[in-house]
């Protein structure tokens, strides 16, 4: 059996013997919000959590998995039922809280594996902050972001990242019952000023999703498979436990 350190399912005293050799903290950063007709509005959570847990399996025994941020910076989202968005400052306190709590415990580096796009502004923030202000260090990760050349080569799709062929391929890998299979769409664009602001423009801002799809879906989710997303996942976390294995 697997053995991985995962602080919500410890007693005490087992984090008291794991602490002897853990060396980070993970801490799953999420989302609550639309993700179209066809998956839960867990998805982000549920995503960062499963990809924490078999990251700290790969780094057993010198990680500890923290209990997963479940809503983050979701501002974009909110015309659609159900959408709870926090504000940046508010995700901010939240990890200063964690990371206050765990170093008192004699934890010092930290790894926030994000599924939402939108935390990432704020990480970048909340990471120069609170290094400097709590004497710690550290680090972020999208969670399947370092696998994007997979992704290139998998996904027929040249516009995805929401509820897409590869957010719903990641899933039926990693949680298949967040997936309405029988739900699958693929992007219902809209014409309008978001293809100004889209990365690589010269412009970037602020729009809400349904300014530029319909049913909150980006790609094209009918083409995910189990496959594909078993080699962008498993990609990701090989390039991932590797990256923290050359820090700690």
């Amino acid at each position: 059996m697997t053995k991985a350190f995962l602080l919500t399912q410890m007693t005490w005293p087992e984090v008291e013997e794991a602490l002897r050799t853990v060396k980070i903290a993970v801490i799953p950063l999420g989302a609550h919000e639309q993700h179209g007709p066809h998956m839960a509005e867990s998805c982000d959570a549920v995503l960062a959590e499963e990809m924490g847990k078999r990251l700290v399996e790969k780094l057993y025994p010198e990680a500890i998995l923290t209990p997963t941020i479940n809503m983050g910076v979701s501002p974009h989202h909110l015309h659609f039922p159900g959408t709870i968005s926090l504000e940046p400052t508010t995700v901010i306190a939240i990890l200063r809280d964690m990371i206050k709590s765990l170093k008192q415990h004699g934890i010092e580096q930290f790894l926030i594996v994000n599924a939402h796009g939108g935390n990432q502004a704020t990480l970048g923030v909340a990471t120069e902050m609170l290094t400097r202000e709590l004497d710690v260090r550290i680090y972020y990760a999208k969670t399947t972001a370092s696998a994007k050349d997979v992704m290139d080569r998998r996904l027929e799709s040249k516009l995805y990242g929401h509820s897409c062929d590869r957010e719903v391929s990641e899933a039926l890998y990693l949680a298949p019952h967040i997936v309405r299979q029988d739900k699958l769409e693929a992007a219902d664009y809209q014409e309008g000023r978001w293809k100004k602001l889209r990365p690589g423009n010269p412009l970037q801002g602020f729009y809400y999703y349904e300014e530029m799809t319909r049913n909150g879906c980006i790609g094209d989710a009918t083409r995910a498979s189990y496959e594909i997303g078993q080699e962008i996942v498993e990609t990701a976390l090989e390039r991932l436990a590797h990256a923290v294995k050359e820090l700690i």
